[in-house]
């Protein structure tokens, strides 16, 4: 695990900016604070900040080389098929333990289509310097971060958008585009980033770079994986075979291992198989919120004393969420619009104290039907075939329903479902899972932005939303929100759920063995039924959140009141005065919750304020 970087000319002239390494490193030394280490040439020059999680040793810092010094290799993240791969290479000199080394031989062996043979979360480069070849790879569901820029002749790459803004020919940019998409979505689709001359290297994909051009290689589509009709028992077992091998390769560490345990079926699962298969006792982590409403402390502490484990309680107070914003929107080069960010960056800075790596249950929501926005395509068909007066009626009541500051409140379940059922399934799920903020948002750019990918209009509305927020929301909304809070303290997060066999596993299933009935995450809590106690899985979701609602009349009533100021908004010419106003107005005196509208404004806001791209229209 670590930072990683490099820059290339491809044609072969000597770097023109090479003195900018100190800097690009010195932006992501947050990401490894273990080990340094550079390689360089006129033309290529290759570098990496280690967090040392697998081999301990000084010999598996990184940038590393095979015998001959042609191939360099930076990556950040685990491999966790690196014992089974290194089998495949028994003459190979290897020069460390290390995991992620294998990828050297694998590429040596069979070119750059045979990194599709790596399982785990990774963002590697790879650089051949017989074929002045520049090989970017990113893991399947992109649980680890990778972007490029151009400028000057040369192409750069780095873990974070911040080491990226090092490079003096990249002008900061905003893409409008872009833009638009983060408004309506609280997020940017890769390859796309809000900065025009950056972009994200896609989940799933190898990039292969030359001077004559470059190639796109992909080698997962989680949306070509057919659904495979299994009888229930058949699934249960194995569903309860494929999570216990995963948590199992997960937990192979040379550090001490822990969980985010929020007291939900997701984190606890992972829990009580982890706590099978680790050496010690395990620890857990639990964030402990003021507003009883968001506390889930009780539950966690529940499932860590039928565990036998640890469990440190970590209180999340407006005095550690403040001190967290301010942390994340100063050193993270890109706004990340989900709250959650915050308690995951305060669980994060406790849990490093104690161990190198934790567990979190990202990933199961989007593979096994557990928003409660999926219910609402099961339910919508249903609505529709009511008489009109009584989904009028329907409408008027939910319509006329109090707002509330509850963190998932089911009169705003209730209002959102009705005003958007009879819509097509992309517009809904956007109206139930988006910003709540709409086009007039914009003062400038008109224009509308693609909701959902285009190979997903063949699939029934339940499976379209679930593949959909695998490739959008999960990989570039949660699992960036993961990243960069824990790394931002050097801990490693894991996602068993996105292990390469279970995903695969999961995404063959039908999904009414997800969502079954008015029962989200069916197939799993089957499973958590037989470990975990019956009242912890028959909970209604409420996930890892923020009372923002609140929060944003409470404590960060003078940060709304700056970066959302009509002179201020008036005078940069970018969102609506006019309307970005009324939100506020309406949010302060209680007529409406426009908590994740606001939310997301600020957080844009801020990162114009502290990153400085240009608002160029």
């Amino acid at each position: 695990m670590c930072g990683i970087f490099g820059m290339t000319s491809l044609d072969g002239s000597s770097l023109r900016h090479t003195s900018a390494s100190a800097r690009v490193a010195a932006r992501l030394r947050h990401r490894g604070p273990d080990g340094h280490g550079e390689r360089a040439r006129p033309h290529v020059l290759f570098g990496a900040e280690r967090l040392r999680i697998q081999d301990l040793s000084p010999r598996a810092d990184q940038p590393l080389a095979d015998p001959g010094d042609r191939i360099w290799l930076v990556c950040n993240g685990e491999i966790y098929n690196a014992v089974e791969l290194r089998r495949r290479f028994p003459e190979y000199a290897f020069v460390s333990d290390s995991d992620v080394e294998v990828a050297v031989p694998l590429y040596l062996a069979g070119g750059p289509g045979a990194l599709a043979n790596l399982s785990g979360m990774f963002a590697l480069a790879l650089w051949d310097e017989s074929s002045r070849t520049l090989v970017l790879a990113r893991d399947r569901a992109g649980e680890k971060p990778l972007v490029r820029a151009t400028g000057g002749g040369e192409l750069w790459f780095a873990s974070e958008v911040a080491a990226l803004m090092e490079h003096p020919d990249i002008p900061r940019q905003l893409d409008h585009e872009a833009l638009r998409e983060y408004l309506t979505l609280g997020f940017t689709r890769a390859p796309r980033t809000l900065l025009a001359g950056i972009e994200s290297v896609e989940p799933g994909c190898i990039e292969v770079h030359r001077c004559a051009g470059a190639e796109k290689i992909r080698y997962w589509d989680a949306a070509a994986i057919a659904e495979v009709p299994r009888p229930v028992a058949a699934a249960i077992e194995e569903t309860r075979a494929h999570v216990e091998r995963a948590v199992a390769r997960q937990v192979r560490a040379d550090v001490p291992i822990g969980v985010f345990a929020s007291g939900g079926v997701d984190s606890s699962l992972i829990a009580a198989v982890a706590a099978r298969h680790c050496p010690a006792p395990l620890h857990l982590f639990t964030a402990a919120f003021v507003a009883s409403t968001y506390d889930e402390t009780p539950h966690a502490a529940a499932v860590a004393r039928s565990l036998g484990a640890r469990h440190t309680v970590v209180r999340v107070d407006d005095a550690a969420l403040r001190d967290a914003y301010d942390l994340l929107t100063d050193r993270v080069a890109e706004p990340i619009a989900d709250p959650a960010a915050l308690p995951t960056f305060v669980l994060a800075r406790r849990a490093k104290e104690h161990v190198g790596v934790v567990l979190s249950g990202e990933g199961a929501d989007e593979l096994f039907g557990g928003y409660p926005a999926y219910l609402g395509h099961v339910m919508a068909p249903r609505f529709a075939r009511l008489p009109g007066p009584a989904r009028q009626m329907v409408r008027q009541v939910a319509n006329h329903l109090p707002p509330s500051s509850d963190k998932v409140p089911l009169t705003w379940l209730l209002r959102t479902f009705v005003a958007s059922a009879d819509l097509p399934w992309r517009e809904r799920h956007a109206a139930w899972t988006g910003t709540d903020l709409p086009s007039q948002v914009l003062a400038c750019a008109p224009g509308s932005s693609e909701r959902a990918p285009s190979n997903l209009v063949a699939f029934a509305p339940l499976r379209a939303a679930m593949l959909s927020d695998y490739a959008g929301y999960l990989a570039c909304r949660l699992l960036p929100k993961l990243d960069r809070a824990t790394m931002l303290v050097a801990l490693e997060a894991r996602a068993p759920y996105l292990d390469t066999d279970l995903s695969a596993f999961a995404l063959s299933l039908p999904a009414d063995l997800k969502v079954r009935g008015l029962t989200t995450k069916w197939l799993l809590k089957r499973i958590a039924e037989t470990t975990l106690p019956p009242s912890l899985v028959r909970r209604r979701k409420r996930g890892l959140s923020v009372p923002i609602a609140a929060w944003l009349n409470g404590d960060l009533r003078g940060e709304v009141d700056r970066l959302l100021s009509r002179d201020r908004l008036r005078r940069q010419g970018l969102l609506s005065d006019v309307y970005v106003g009324r939100l506020v107005a309406e949010h302060r005196t209680g007529r409406a919750n426009h908590a994740r509208a606001l939310w997301t404004l600020l957080v844009l806001e801020r990162w114009l304020e502290r990153w400085g791209p240009e608002v160029a229209r």
